[in-house]
Parts: structure tokens; sequence; C-alpha cells
């Protein structure tokens, strides 16, 4: 069973096409998922990708952070994250985000922490669009992106077009943590 903060992200994508007056169909057009898993994603009961979240918020006109958080950013000349203070999302057991502009209205890129625990048997792997930038923080992680596997230390940066298939999981059965930075 997922999450609470699953289901409320999974409302606030329903409520967000509602009042855009979206149907299913459309989500799934703007955004190059099936109907049926904007449909999955929708009703709470499945893992939401970051990616999508993304892809919606570009498609509908809000940022990350306000599906994320149900929050509508107001900052405009700064916006200060505390340590640890972050607007948070865990995805999976394995997946934790902290978005850490989350205030910040009309933000031109979303930088997030990502933790990733080391249970992972598998590299999950999913596209957005934009560019994304990852600097690893903690751990070692191997990440993919199309066919190419790359193994990255700490201290070890990547940038690439997200629209590729991308993923990453923690190496050495310890957990990793990176700063991620997507462009809309």
């Amino acid at each position: 069973m997922l999450n609470e903060q699953i289901k409320q992200i999974a409302e606030r994508l329903r409520e967000l096409r509602d009042v855009l007056d979206l149907t299913v169909e459309d989500i799934a057009q703007k955004t190059g998922i099936s109907p049926e898993n904007v449909t999955k994603f929708e009703s709470g009961e499945s893992d939401i990708p970051m990616s999508f979240i993304c892809d919606v918020a570009q498609a509908c006109g809000v940022q990350p952070s306000e599906i994320i958080s149900g929050e509508e950013p107001k900052m405009q000349s700064y916006f200060l994250t505390r340590k640890g203070k972050g607007v948070s999302m865990e995805r999976t057991k394995a997946y934790k985000y902290l978005a850490l502009a989350a205030g910040f209205k009309n933000a031109i890129f979303e930088p997030f922490e990502v933790t990733i625990e080391p249970n992972e048997k598998d590299i999950t792997l999913n596209s957005h669009t934009g560019h994304e930038f990852n600097y690893l923080l903690e751990g070692r992680v191997l990440i993919q992106i199309g066919d190419k596997q790359m193994i990255m230390n700490q201290g070890d940066c990547i940038y690439f077009d997200s629209l590729r298939l991308h993923g990453m999981k923690a190496l050495d059965n310890k957990k990793a943590t990176f700063l991620a930075i997507i462009s809309k």
C-alpha cells in the first residue's frame, strides 16, 4: 500500500486536470504517457514518477512543487530553504525527494535533493522534458542513460537530455544522495 502523500498528489493531479477541463486523453497526449497510466497515477494506487509530475506541471502551467505540496509558490526575488527543510516527497521506499525551491514562483528549473535507498534490484527508467544535472553528494550509483551504464562516485556529476530514458540505483548496499536540477 502506498503512502498517504502519493494519494494526495494523485488527488491534486485529478483536480488540476478537472479545473483546466482536460480529459485523461489530453494529459496523456501532452505528457506522452498512455491514458491507462494517467488513470493509474491519478488513482493513488500506484507510484507516480517524478518525471510525470514534472511533465504534467509543464503542460498545465504550474510548478511541480504545487502538485507535490498543494501550495502555490509566492516568492519572486528569492527563496531560502534551510538544511533538511524542503518540501518532502517519498515516491517509494527507494526514492525520497526534497524540493529545494518549492516557494519560488515561476522557477525556470527545479532543484531536488534525492536519496536512493540501497534496496532497488533493477534500474527503473523514465524520461521527461528538459535537461537534468545530477551531482552525487554521497555514496555510489549506477546510472543508466539510454543504453549506456556508468558508475558515479561521490563528487561526480552528469548533465543530460532527460528525454532519453534514464535511471539510477544505489551501489554497495548503502544509500546515495544527489542534487538533481531539472529544467522545464
